[in-house]
């Protein structure tokens, strides 16, 4: 446990993050097609999407090539249909083995313990008072996604290869009255939405692969998973780290800079959601709490970087040439998608065999 002294009259309760939920977390992004802020209300509705470049784009070199017309991919069978994995994790807050078993039957099956299999960060710590501990992963995906163009919000995004999942939002919340904040990191009693990254006003104790450990052992991805991606070696490369819960692929931090060309150079993907200028009515004191730290502090504006409200976008990767619908982790908010634009089935947010989340 760690407390903190706030300003004014707020009152502020640490315990351990309890990971986040589609039932319960109200996200309150908001979108933008302009430069000015939008107050956020919910959820992102709007249908839209990345600017598709046609005719002829030039290089990093400064030569003109012709930008390829993809055909499209409708399913994702043949690619990690068979990433099996089953190794002890000799870090200090492991030392059990971690299992993954993908298969490509119908649907896409992931069997996993919810063990990594990377070096991970001391648990229990002083922000993060939780123990790793194996799981009952059983999850599925369709081999055939489709994008709907519509996003639906969701907790648990989907999981890496190595059977841990995308789990970016907390349980961590605030709640307002008068001039006193109240805050907890379990619970999701609050009506203000604590992010895990990218602030530095509440402490999560999350590790160098921006994750850490729920009450009941689940160790979880809340961002950029440096570790996994450090064992797989692809380098400034893209890199395909698993499947979100719709069936689309999921990449980490690089893209080519034409999605549609796959000769094009790789970049750092950026995303399209900034912190907005001004706070919501109603918000904990931006002295104390500077913004960033509460999910309704950003905000969505359609082409301000290289994707979509679900942090996506259709073009071509080094597994699916001739183009897909595909999601990055990034670097900033969301970091992990908050969202996906596929059909996702009843019960795919919830964690088998796990409690409910606090």
């Amino acid at each position: 446990m760690k407390h903190h002294l706030l300003l004014l009259a707020s009152v502020l309760t640490l315990s351990a993050c309890g990971g986040g939920s589609s039932e319960t977390v109200s996200t309150g992004l908001s979108t933008s097609t302009t430069s000015s802020s939008t107050p956020g209300t919910g959820s992102t509705t709007a249908v839209v999407g990345t600017t598709t470049t046609t005719g002829t784009t030039t290089t990093a070199t400064g030569t003109t090539s012709t930008t390829p017309s993809l055909t499209g991919t409708s399913s994702t069978a043949g690619v990690q249909c068979s990433y099996s994995y089953n190794a002890l994790n000799s870090s200090a807050s492991v030392k059990a083995n971690s299992t993954a078993s993908w298969a490509c039957a119908t649907p896409r099956t992931l069997t996993a313990n919810g063990i990594p299999d990377h070096d991970v960060g001391t648990f229990p710590n002083a922000n993060n008072p939780n123990t790793i501990s194996a799981q009952n992963v059983s999850a599925s995906m369709t081999l055939t996604p489709v994008n709907t163009a519509a996003s639906t919000k969701i907790g648990l995004v989907g999981y890496a290869f190595n059977g841990v999942k995308f789990d970016p939002s907390t349980a961590g919340t605030c709640t307002v009255s008068g001039n006193t904040s109240s805050c907890s990191l379990i619970g999701n009693t609050g009506s203000w939405n604590i992010e895990a990254l990218g602030q530095t006003s509440f402490n999560f104790g999350t590790d160098n692969s921006n994750a850490h450990v729920q009450p009941d052992g689940w160790y979880h991805y809340h961002g950029m998973p440096e570790g996994f991606m450090l064992k797989l070696g692809k380098g400034v490369a893209m890199t395909l780290v698993g499947y979100a819960m719709d069936g689309f692929p999921v990449y980490a931090r690089y893209g080519y800079s034409t999605a549609s060309n796959a000769s094009s150079d790789i970049k750092t993907m950026a995303s399209s959601y900034r912190v907005k200028t001004t706070a919501d009515a109603g918000r904990p004191s931006t002295t104390t709490y500077p913004m960033g730290a509460f999910t309704q502090d950003y905000e969505y504006v359609a082409n301000l970087g290289d994707l979509d409200e679900c942090n996506g976008r259709t073009g071509a990767t080094p597994e699916f040439p001739n183009g897909i619908y595909h999601y990055y982790i990034t670097d900033s908010f969301p970091f992990i998608q908050r969202c996906v634009k596929g059909t996702v089935s009843a019960g795919a947010t919830t964690v088998p065999g796990a409690p409910p989340r606090p």
